[in-house]
């Protein structure tokens, strides 16, 4: 069986490959990819292959734009860090998935599920099958976030925060009233959780709502700094590199 994996980490690819070959011996893997530029440009010329193991964030972007530009007919297994939500999205759909980070257990019941389900990955029936998955995945991002503030666990409507920023190596919370909070988690991790249509990483420091931008400022070295209606630490400043993409942000056309 000739296995493809899309994976931008090359050391977490690496194990996937010596944990699948592990499994069963007689498994190919036939390249890893690590963008969706390669992913696009290998799946337009190559022959399909029998298994694709795919992460769902590239180093460019979504995998979904892949699949979004190529037409596939191998089965997908989902690389995934996102949370139960996510996990209950996959559970009602004849794709799988791997929970990182990937154990020899994992790969092993993915496989099995693979194994089982092969029916259903004939060209129409897969075609249709990630559709829906696409589908699903747009409509599981957070809408409230629990956080601990004395002895209480608050819920927070997500569309109500204003912005979170990193403070060294702890992530705070300033919602629309000036609220915050402190919360137990990396920006990283908050920003794969919340729709990116909503929320913006300007920088290493700030993950912004779109609703509470009020201006934006041109600085003389083409870097943006950006205002919100509410109070913030220090000045949210967009670099030259990313100022294009922010603007496309702000206008709705990232999509």
């Amino acid at each position: 069986m000739n296995i493809l994996i899309i994976e931008d980490e090359q050391k977490a690819a690496k194990e996937l490959e010596r944990i699948l070959l592990e499994i069963d011996g007689k498994l190919s893997v036939v390249a890893i990819l690590d963008s969706v530029e390669q992913g696009v440009s290998y799946l337009s010329k190559e022959p399909p292959v029998d298994l694709i193991f795919s992460d769902i964030q590239l180093a460019d972007g979504m995998c979904f734009e892949i699949y979004n530009q190529v037409t596939i007919s191998s089965p997908i297994i989902f690389c995934t860090a996102f949370d139960e939500y996510m996990m209950e999205a996959f559970d009602t759909n004849a794709v799988s998935y791997l929970l990182k980070p990937v154990t020899s257990e994992k790969g092993a019941t993915a496989l099995a599920q693979y194994h089982q389900m092969k029916t259903a990955f004939e060209p129409a029936n897969a075609a249709r099958t990630l559709g829906q998955i696409s589908s699903q995945l747009t409509k599981v991002f957070k809408s409230t976030i629990l956080v601990e503030y004395k002895e209480k666990i608050i819920p927070l409507r997500v569309k109500d925060i204003a912005y979170f920023y990193l403070d060294k190596t702890i992530v705070k919370i300033t919602t629309r009233t000036n609220q915050r909070f402190f919360f137990a988690s990396s920006l990283d991790e908050v920003e794969r959780v919340l729709d990116p249509e909503l929320f913006y990483r300007a920088n290493r420091q700030f993950l912004i709502n779109k609703q509470f931008v009020v201006s934006i400022e041109r600085h003389f070295s083409r870097k943006l700094v950006t205002k919100l209606s509410v109070d913030t630490p220090e000045a949210i400043v967009v670099s030259k590199a990313k100022a294009s993409e922010f603007l496309r942000w702000i206008e709705g056309l990232n999509n």
